[in-house]
């Protein structure tokens, strides 16, 4: 089967994934992305899968898990491994609407990963239209936490890859057609400054700022950065009144490293930073934490297979680690044969010049089924 053959059909790629980019789906609004599942369920029911839905936990949405038709079904085959959350608000469409520029289209979670999951969804189409039959048996799992570290998931997504063989990941491919091998580890840490309240007009010395503690401590965090590993603070919140001394702020911050040590190291730095100075208590507890995930022999192996297909298609296929965590550094660093950033390629995730390179979504579409063909 040359994948080459396949009649993609790019406008019609197109017309499907905006209904996915339109439902707007924020991680921590529950029911817009119970919606966003709704769709991709319907979706993958007309194709022929059988659904099953999964409950969420900790105010999350649930899951959605879909098994392809197979006469070897039961036994391992190959998961694909999607988020349907975002990080963009609802309301965002009307500060970064669905259009097409040329060969750039745009929307919210239209890279991450919405354009990714949509092309794995028309590569099984394609299969199944030309009655090519896959060897191993397909399931894919869409879930609703990633971006915020997926801590009601985790235990979901390792169960489902320690049945299956192989896990593919269309999270975004990198700018050069590249795929991804390994990522890097990453922790998350909650912050909490605990001061002193006084009337900050008529009795100011009195108070003890919590938001000034944090800031002090922001610089701090920032000030720890390595080669090795990063830190930074990318939320906060912080006093009720611009005339009191706040006497509470809070904070969020991420840690990133290469390998497992360096990350562990910093997370001993991260906690010692508890502690009381000046009447002002400084807390720092750990969060949700991915590991390191380090190419094996298993992983490099479907690398290989991928970059045969690619080949066939005349593209080039490089590889590497990278950084920002994604729910492969989890099947990775259990041993099991992974492999990321299958998805479109595009720019600007998370922000609102979010797009993807529109013919991207033919070419790894076919880069999708031509693995789904052959992996054995």
């Amino acid at each position: 089967m040359n994948p080459a053959h396949l009649p993609f059909d790019t406008d019609i790629m197109l017309q499907g994934l905006r209904d996915w980019v339109e439902c707007e789906s924020p991680t921590w609004d529950a029911a817009a992305v119970e919606r966003m599942l709704d769709l991709a369920a319907r979706d993958m029911a007309i194709m022929g899968a059988t659904i099953e839905r999964i409950a969420g936990r900790q105010g999350f949405a649930g899951c959605v898990r879909a098994r392809f038709p197979h006469p070897r079904q039961g036994e391992p085959g190959i998961l694909i491994a999607g988020h349907m959350d975002t990080v963009h608000p609802v309301g965002t469409l009307a500060r970064l609407p669905w259009r097409r520029e040329g060969n750039k289209c745009y929307g919210p979670g239209i890279c991450d990963m919405k354009g990714g999951n949509y092309l794995t969804l028309e590569a099984i189409r394609q299969l199944i239209k030309a009655s090519i039959a896959t060897p191993l048996p397909i399931t894919i799992l869409f879930t609703p936490d990633e971006e915020v570290g997926t801590p009601s998931t985790r235990d979901i997504i390792e169960a489902e890859a320690q049945r299956n063989k192989y896990v593919l990941v269309p999270e975004p491919g990198r700018q050069d057609n590249g795929v991804v091998t390994g990522r890097y580890a990453i922790a998350r840490f909650n912050l909490e400054a605990i001061g002193r309240p006084s009337h900050a007009g008529a009795r100011l010395g009195a108070g003890r700022s919590a938001i000034r503690e944090m800031a002090r401590q922001i610089l701090a965090i920032d000030g720890m950065t390595t080669e090795d590993c990063t830190f930074s603070v990318g939320i906060v919140h912080g006093g009720q009144w611009v005339n009191c001394v706040a006497t509470t702020a809070t904070g969020e911050a991420l840690s990133m490293a290469k390998r497992q040590a360096d990350l562990d190291r910093g997370v001993e730095r991260m906690l010692a930073l508890s502690g009381t100075t000046d009447d002002v208590t400084f807390k720092v507890t750990r969060g949700v934490t991915r590991p390191v995930w380090e190419p094996d022999s298993g992983t490099m192996a479907l690398y290989d297979k991928a970059r045969g297909i690619a080949e066939q298609l005349g593209l080039s296929l490089p590889h590497g680690s990278a950084g920002g965590g994604s729910d492969g550094n989890f099947t990775g660093a259990l041993g099991i044969p992974t492999l990321d950033g299958l998805g479109v390629r595009g720019t600007d995730m998370h922000t609102l010049n979010e797009h993807i390179e529109i013919d991207s979504l033919a070419e790894r579409g076919r880069l999708m089924a031509g693995l789904l063909a052959t992996l054995a």
